[in-house]
């Protein structure tokens, strides 16, 4: 059973919906939407303080992670088509952030480096995390569960 007390927030449980309930708070997808907006722009002051919104954050955590991966891979890693992740690759390599290339051994394939500016923007991002943890409120047991229940949520809805 999860814990709905976080620090010195509490939120009471909802009583459980009833089975094709309209109910705008029995919706699952509204508490992810609301959660997701919240959790979304509290993230927005701390990543224009680094010139990155929050999609471009995100790729720039895949190469802190892995430097040197391919459009696909990167794409992969972040559930973005190449539609979608190729506008977020120039902008970031406008400002100077990363490099994209075509790899020698496959002229089909493109892979992204990080710049000497994007790596060291690591460092500057470092506090965000931190930032945001605070802000989420949860022990490390409940952060620990909502991921893993959010996985398997996603999991569960793209499975064929």
């Amino acid at each position: 059973m999860i814990s709905a007390e976080a620090g010195s927030r509490r939120v009471d449980p909802a009583p459980e919906p009833a089975e094709g309930s309209l109910l705008l708070d029995d919706q699952l997808c509204f508490a992810l939407y609301a959660a997701s907006r919240a959790v979304t722009a509290r993230y927005r002051p701390l990543l224009d303080e680094l010139g990155l919104t929050y999609p471009q954050y995100l790729v720039m955590l895949v190469l802190w992670e892995q430097d040197a991966i391919s459009v696909r891979e990167l794409g992969a890693a972040l559930q973005l088509e190449s539609s979608t992740l190729s506008p977020l690759l120039k902008r970031l390599e406008a400002n100077g952030l990363l490099h994209r290339e075509r790899r020698a051994d496959d002229e089909r394939s493109v892979a992204i480096r990080l710049s000497e500016e994007g790596a060291r923007l690591r460092d500057r991002a470092a506090t965000v995390p931190v930032s945001i943890g605070d802000a989420m409120g949860l022990t490390p047991e409940q952060d620990a569960l909502t991921k893993q229940l959010l996985r398997l949520l996603t999991a569960n809805v793209s499975a064929d």
